[in-house]
């Protein structure tokens, strides 16, 4: 063989073979937009299930992947700013929590490979074209269907049978807050029980218009799912211990910070199968072609110390189902 043929030959297989193993070694940059403030007990053990699913799955932080995330922020300003940040930096892959970051997030960008979690209807909401096949630049895990919602008027009869009227917290600006009502209200008649929207908007309002709420009997409370919420639940479970409201919430946070019960998905492991999306979009597949995955599971937990300070018996049958009691 001649040496020009030997040298033709080693740059048509020899270098290809070279540079796929240098693209494969390279430090792969993964954006995080966190539904929550750095400082919530909840956030790092969102973000520490996410880290170990990326660890199980061969990646690890300083070695060949980069985490750059942003935490949640109170205002739209500072929002859109941390959104603005990472789609500047061109991450690989960008990992949202909540619906709040991720409509901001594609709307500044189509072209970023986007996973999410804790994100209900994300059909409804236009941020995929099917579940089957999101058709887009995103795709990940549904938070729950709303039909959950009625679940948690049925567990508050259930814990509290003389409740006749429920003030029902919700963010009445985003789709999932009109959502989440509008099945609350569609079960109410048949359960005998008054629903009241108290809109999630400033921290004052809340606190007048669940005290103007419970100045009336037999009221009882249900928090929906929303940013706001999470991240203001010890003022929204305060104001429930405060004025003897049986209440009922999304998720075992709330349960665990003094709320009476919650029924819903479980949020810090929706953060680690984000992992095995992110792995996949890594190793060259579409968020296009990734299904859209609903929870298998939804988790019931019961505080009891909160129960007793209600005057609240617990019946034995939601004892006997319940996935965790706090005592």
């Amino acid at each position: 063989m001649r040496r020009r043929d030997f040298l033709t030959l080693v740059g048509g297989t020899a270098w290809p073979l070279a540079a796929r193993a240098q693209r494969a070694d390279r430090m792969r940059r993964i954006g995080v937009l966190m539904s929550l403030a750095a400082d919530d007990m909840e956030s790092q053990p969102r973000i520490t299930a996410f880290n170990q699913g990326l660890q199980q799955l061969g990646w690890t932080e300083g070695r060949n992947v980069h985490l750059e995330v942003r935490w949640w922020a109170d205002n739209d300003r500072d929002r859109q700013r941390y959104v603005a940040e990472l789609v500047a930096l061109g991450p690989d892959v960008i990992v949202v929590s909540g619906s709040t970051y991720l409509e901001t997030l594609l709307k500044s960008s189509r072209a970023i490979p986007v996973v999410f979690v804790l994100v209900p209807d994300p059909v409804g909401s236009g941020y995929v074209e099917s579940l089957s096949r999101p058709g887009g630049n995103a795709t990940g895990f549904v938070m729950f269907e709303y039909g959950l919602a009625a679940k948690w008027l049925e567990l508050l009869k259930q814990v509290a049978p003389d409740v006749k009227r429920a003030a029902i917290l919700r963010d009445a600006s985003i789709s999932l807050g009109i959502g989440q009502f509008a099945v609350i209200q569609s079960v109410a008649p048949s359960l005998g029980v008054d629903v009241v929207p108290i809109n999630l908007r400033d921290t004052t309002e809340i606190e007048h218009a669940v005290a103007a709420f419970a100045r009336s009997a037999n009221g009882g409370l249900i928090s929906t799912s929303s940013a706001f919420a999470a991240v203001h639940r010890d003022l929204i479970i305060t104001l429930a211990a405060q004025h003897k409201l049986p209440a009922v919430y999304i998720a075992r946070l709330y349960v665990a910070s003094g709320g009476l019960m919650s029924y819903g998905p479980n949020f810090v492991n929706q953060h680690r199968q984000a992992a095995s999306y992110v792995d996949r979009i890594l190793k060259g597949e579409k968020p296009a072609d990734l299904p859209v995955q609903a929870p298998t599971k939804y988790d019931l937990t019961v505080n009891l110390k909160t129960a007793k300070a209600l005057g609240l018996e617990i019946p034995a049958a939601i004892l006997a189902t319940a996935d965790e009691v706090i005592e």
